[in-house]
């Protein structure tokens, strides 16, 4: 602490390098300041992206840009360095990077039961939210990094601790390899940062996944607001230094183009706005990355072409990440002409050198020079708040700037020198002659021929003794040749001469085995330049982008249509049952008319003769399009919601749509005995997350009962419950919580706003309804006890697989049941259940649906729904019901799905085949009269993606034999998400 006060003290103290210093005692010389100006002449300067000087001078002083223009007026102190033939830019700038913070290291030892309390006093209840932490504390300048940074041409860097949810505050530092922290710090609180990533140095359990974390930092912001208006006892130093840090610039690592609109939509809720370090796949839906309005920090990180030379590899790899591989190097160049702001950072290039490449691959593919610039210079100082100091070469900045042999963006540019706070660092010594081409040495007794090649900066040569080629070494830096080698006969030779401009000849001195001797070199051959293609930046051929950017993606998102399906075997279910050879025109996303002989009018006609038209199937419990299914670090996790999850890529969804599926319910797993928040879905393929939550959903919530949530199979023993019983305290406390809470908010003083509160107050209160994770019969009876104690109702049972058991408590309770046609026996709590369990619940008169939970079950809902006609008697229409209108007042959107019914939203499937048999296929599902999968379009589809990958993969094998850096394929697989993901 101490340390950061005297560099704090000295940064404020100064207003110069010189200021900084002028206090300090000098004992290894004399005392002196260098108040010259230094004058580079002659060159093209870039003062700006936009503003470029052909032939000017750039006039700096004290470490500062005193002007630059085409006409400057030299003071009589002036060092003048010619920079003809020279171009000058602002030095560039890392938004966010860890430069000189040593990378976190995860503690070992750590047990198999996890910590569920945090381990310090003093701060938030959870160690991930560390916003407390300053990344000056621990800052150490790393000369060897910095060295690289130098080399690609960057002078600043704004780093930080990339550590946890709640990181703090980073430090902006220029690379001044001569002076001191004092120098180099422009700000010790530059930023403060945040990310849906968990410390890995503590060991806290929540939050263990995304949808925890973005419930965590809403209750940290919540609490900050209630901690500001002290209305806490006590010091809380994270929440004290969140509130002090609020008015700094805000980042957030985001890391993927769905985490950018989470963090979007948390800064919106607290009227933030963050600028996101993105993912590098924005490009697939930039529309919703532009609504925003962020600024974005884009990584360079490019993948490299799979090296698919071994047809058996190419199996590895998927065409999702063939075609990120493809079109990639495309996202800055497609978000900048969408308006999107953005800067570049060095993270996670595996290696600081491979910037320029990756760079130029981006321009390459279509990035325009001068928006690369900006993402270098100007627009990350806008980021930082610095466009007063760094980012550009107008008068008082700092003089941060590099000096190049020409276009920084073309490959044979050379960096010669990058200047920071005016001080010269040398990259590449530049040389002015041109000595190339082929030479003849004579020395006294032999004659050599030497053979000078590469670029005039760069100059490579090889000697030959006749026709043998001899080892040698050779340099050629300011002006001067230096070249060893030994001779045929091991005698070893050192050349050392100065070249003059300009000449074909020269001399001077060899040191051999035997002393020195005079000799000559003569140039016999000028060099020819011979014009090579350059095949490293050169564009591939880019595939479509598709909505979503996967394989069975549309190339555009599909529209609504006005349909008239004609002469169908309508299953309403409504009292109208079955109708056959009956229309429905769906108009404007509804059901417009249903009847016989309707006219089409514009419509386009669909003839469903001999074909069965039913409502959307609906899953009343699945886990398909989830990020994450479960957050397990507490025992209630209420707080959390799967909306902030919902994964709109998942190709579950298509499948699920070609098994005719329209709407789900997307419900937290059954790791805790309250769960979190569900998202009612309807399977619009291609949309955003957010346009796949229906509007005005309903509000549910994920319960759970039984082995898993009392962590039966974890061999975890420190979390309560352990036990049945221990699980109905846990809903007895939360709802004697709630309702106090509740009392306290209804009272009209000051209350601490609690999201996970917030819900259960909403159960106690009618407005959010119960899906219950359940099996045993004694736990079933147990929650309808505890729900009637507290006044409200159990919603739905899921699994209930126990249910024939109680079903005449549940029919009284009021309570509805979402359970499998006939699995059973797969753990120890389910061996009882019954295929008839069903049909005995319905009969209770309790509404009863058949559900999923599986990716796979959901494509055949259909025949899952059959098989209650074989097992308890079930009609064909009550069977369809429970996978239509039944799941649908389960979920209390009977008013708008569920059935063919006038006004009722167009959620149809039309099959090629009665519904339920084995060989039923759906041929069109639409949702609100949008075609989302059509099977004659689907066949179209798998020849495409063939013939996609094929065409990839040969673009692939082009990279390698252009030789291109390759990766080596690798298998990735989705998880399988279930009740127990974790």
């Amino acid at each position: 602490m101490k340390q950061r006060l005297l560099i704090i003290i000295l940064f404020m103290a100064s207003s110069s390098l010189l200021k900084a210093q002028d206090y300090f005692p000098e004992s290894k010389g004399v005392k002196s300041n260098n108040h010259n100006y230094t004058a580079f002449t002659n060159a093209k300067i870039y003062v700006t992206p936009t503003t470029v000087i052909e032939s000017g001078t750039l006039l700096i002083k004290d470490g500062k840009v005193v002007s630059a223009g085409a006409q400057v007026t030299l003071p009589k102190n002036t060092v003048v360095i010619n920079a003809e033939n020279k171009t000058i830019y602002p030095s560039f700038i890392d938004v966010y990077s860890d430069f000189g913070v040593k990378k976190p290291k995860r503690e070992g030892g750590r047990g198999r039961s996890a910590q569920y309390d945090a381990t310090r006093d003093g701060f938030y209840w959870n160690d991930h939210i560390m916003p407390e932490t300053d990344a000056v504390d621990v800052f150490e300048y790393d000369s060897k990094k910095a060295k690289e940074l130098l080399e690609a041409g960057f002078g600043v860097v704004n780093t930080h601790l990339q550590d946890g949810i709640a990181r703090g505050t980073g430090v902006l530092v220029t690379l001044n390899e001569n002076g001191t922290n004092a120098d180099r710090i422009l700000n010790d609180r530059s930023a403060q940062y945040f990310s849906f990533t968990k410390s890995i140095v503590k060991s806290q359990s929540y939050p263990s996944s995304l949808m925890g974390a973005t419930a965590l930092l809403r209750q940290f912001y919540h609490d900050a607001d209630w901690y500001a208006k002290g209305n806490v006892d006590g010091i809380d130093r994270s929440l004290e230094a969140l509130n002090k840090n609020k008015g700094l610039i805000q980042i957030f690592e985001a890391e993927s183009k769905s985490n950018v609109l989470r963090a979007d939509k948390i800064g919106d809720a607290f009227g933030i706005q963050y600028t996101i370090l993105g993912g590098g796949y924005e490009y697939e839906m930039v529309s919703a990355i532009k609504a925003t309005n962020a600024k974005l920090i884009l990584p360079l990180n490019f993948p490299d072409a799979y090296d698919v030379s071994d047809p058996f590899s190419e199996t590895f790899v998927s065409l999702s990440d063939m075609r990120h591989w493809n079109q990639a190097p495309a996202n800055p160049k497609i978000l900048a002409e969408n308006g999107v702001t953005f800067s570049f950072t060095l993270k996670d290039l595996k290696k600081t050198k491979d910037f320029k490449e990756k760079l130029m691959e981006a321009i390459a593919y279509g990035l325009p020079k001068t928006k690369a610039l900006e993402a270098l210079t100007t627009i990350p100082a806008q980021i930082l708040g610095q466009s007063s100091k760094i980012g550009s070469l107008q008068k008082n900045m700092e003089a941060n700037f590099i000096i190049t042999s020409g276009d920084f963006f073309d490959k044979e540019t050379i960096v010669y020198e990058n200047w920071v706070q005016g001080k010269k660092n040398l990259i590449t010594a530049a040389n002015t002659n041109d000595i190339r081409g082929e030479y003849n040495i004579t020395t006294n007794s032999k004659v050599f021929t030497l053979s000078i090649k590469g670029s005039i900066d760069d100059p490579k040569a090889s000697i030959k003794q006749d026709s043998t080629t001899l080892t040698s070494k050779f340099k050629f830096e300011n002006n001067w040749l230096n070249l060893s080698f030994t001779d045929n006969g091991s005698e070893t030779y050192r050349f050392s001469s100065l070249i003059s401009p300009n000449t074909d000849a020269f001399s001077g001195k060899v040191m051999t085995s035997n002393g020195a001797e005079d000799f000559k070199a003569k140039l016999t051959e000028a060099f020819e330049t011979k014009p090579e293609k350059d095949h490293t930046h050169e564009p591939t051929d880019i595939v479509p982008i598709t909505y979503p950017n996967i394989g069975y993606g549309n190339l555009e998102r599909p529209k609504q249509e006005t349909i008239l399906f004609k002469n169908a075997t309508v299953w309403t279910g409504e009292d109208e049952g079955i109708l056959t050879n009956t229309d429905v025109l769906v108009k404007d996303g509804k059901i417009s008319k249903i009847g016989k002989d309707l006219s089409a009018g514009k419509a386009k006609v669909i003839d469903a003769t001999g074909k069965h038209l039913t409502a959307g199937i609906i899953d009343e419990h699945s886990h398909i399009a989830a990020l994450s299914i479960n957050e397990s670090g507490h025992n209630s996790s209420a707080e959390v919601t799967m909306e902030d999850v919902v994964d709109p890529d998942d190709i579950s969804i298509y499948y699920a749509l070609g098994g005719g599926v329209t709407s789900l319910q997307l419900l937290h797993g059954s790791a805790n005995p309250i769960g979190g928040r569900s998202a009612i879905l309807k399977l619009k393929w291609g949309e955003t997350a957010e346009n796949m939550i229906y509007d005005n959903s309903p509000k549910f919530i994920k319960f759970a009962l039984g082995e898993n949530v009392k962590q039966s199979n974890w061999g975890s023993t420190n979390r309560f419950p352990q036990t049945r019983m221990g699980v109905e305290q846990v809903f007895i406390n939360y709802f004697q919580r709630a309702k106090e809470y509740g009392e306290k908010k209804a009272s009209g003083t000051p209350y601490r706003y609690d999201e996970e509160m917030e819900t259960l107050l909403e159960i106690l209160n009618g407005e959010r309804f119960i899906s219950c994770h359940s099996y045993v019969q004694s736990e079933i009876n147990m929650l309808m006890k505890v729900a009637e104690k507290f006044d409200f109702r159990v919603n739905t049972f899921t699994h209930i697989l126990e249910g024939y058991k109680v079903a005449d408590k549940m029919a009284e309770h009021g309570v509805g049941a979402a359970t499998f046609s006939d699995w059973w026996a797969y753990k120890f709590e389910v061996n009882d259940a019954i295929p008839y369990n069903a049909a005995i619940m319905q009969q209770q008169g309790i509404t009863v649906a058949i559900n999923s939970d599986d990716q796979e079950m959901i494509r055949r809902l259909n025949q899952e729904a059959g098989k209650t006609v074989k097992y308890g008697g079930m009609t064909e229409l009550e069977a369809w019901k429970m996978v239509t209108i039944n799941p649908a007042k389960l979920l209390h959107l009977d008013d708008r799905v569920g059935s063919i019914k006038k006004g009722k939203d167009a959620d149809l499937v039309l099959w090629n085949d009665h519904p339920m048999s084995i060989y039923a296929k759906a041929e069109k599902t639409l949702i609100e009269g949008v075609v989302y999968f059509d099977i004659e379009k689907d066949k179209q589809q798998r020849e495409s993606i063939k013939k996609e990958r094929a065409q990839l993969i040969d673009l692939m094998l082009q990279d390698k034999s252009k030789g291109k850096k390759t990766q080596k394929p690798s298998g990735k697989r989705r998880e399988e998400m279930t009740c127990e993901s974790l």
